[in-house]
């Protein structure tokens, strides 16, 4: 069987309290982006599997590390945990860019756990999928669902909201940059924002130039100037909205109309319109 896992991109982002566990508190509004992985499961006879019972192969945009580190096969051993399962092949290929705020692995793990709960009907409800889908990683239960929705806790905490942006083109960009989730938290500042992201976004779009933050884009931006000057040249293009998408480094605008050329402007960086 086979799935599409989605990418995503932040509206607003506020770290809003460090936890005695050493994760912080935020609040954010995740939205689905249709960039796709694509993610095949192949049942392998008990006779011909191997120690491991779970192998990868990834083709597509190349992933450094331990494949047996990847959420994919992480996702198929948590699973396996809960419910026994046959041995399996797992074909994934990358789409989505990596290190760019966008989710693309959280969305491969989450998306494994859906398609081998449908594929072996385990039956496994929605909100135990969230659940096990927040112990691979802060953003992995939003894909369970991968529909518009107000997170709180490290991400896991989710509230589904009504939020859509088809009248706008959404532009991305990400540089040849990779930023370290470690390194964006080390120097983050916490704080409550004025006024919460989940309100903001139900606002005119044009209104949340001037409310909707990111609070990672403070401590990145003098770290990776060139992430800073994609947002700004993404402003002088006409750009409605635009922001870094989580720790980065990946920045998303959203244009009132259709934008072409996107390349031209952006000659070594990833680009998308959507």
């Amino acid at each position: 069987m086979k799935t599409r896992p989605c990418a995503k991109i932040n509206l607003g982002l506020n770290i809003v309290s460090k936890r005695e566990d050493g994760y912080h508190n935020l609040e954010t509004v995740f939205f689905p982006v249709p960039i796709y992985d694509e993610i095949e499961i192949v049942e392998v006879p008990e006779e011909e599997s191997s120690a491991s019972r779970c192998t990868l192969t990834i083709s597509g945009l190349p992933i450094e590390g331990d494949p047996e580190k990847n959420l994919v096969v992480r996702a198929y051993r948590l699973l396996e945990k809960r419910s026994p399962l046959p041995p399996v092949h797992i074909n994934l290929i990358k789409n989505i860019p990596m290190q760019a705020g966008m989710g693309g692995g959280s969305a491969d793990g989450a998306y494994t756990l859906t398609l081998l709960n449908e594929m072996f009907h385990l039956n496994i409800p929605v909100t135990e999928l969230e659940e096990m889908a927040a112990t691979l990683g802060a953003d992995c239960a939003f894909f369970i669902q991968s529909q518009p929705a107000y997170a709180e806790g490290i991400g896991e905490v989710l509230s589904p909201i009504e939020l859509s942006l088809d009248n706008y083109t959404l532009a991305i960009v990400k540089p040849p940059v990779a930023v370290s989730t470690r390194e964006a938290f080390a120097y983050i500042k916490c704080r409550k924002p004025a006024k919460c992201c989940r309100d903001i976004v139900q606002q005119p779009v044009e209104t949340w130039r001037d409310e909707l933050v990111n609070d990672f884009e403070e401590s990145i931006f003098p770290q990776y100037p060139a992430i800073a000057a994609i947002k700004q040249k993404l402003y002088d293009l006409g750009a409605v909205y635009a922001s870094m998408s989580g720790s980065g480094s990946a920045v998303f605008a959203l244009f009132a109309d259709e934008l072409e050329g996107l390349q031209s402007h952006f000659p070594d960086c990833y680009t998308a319109v959507l």
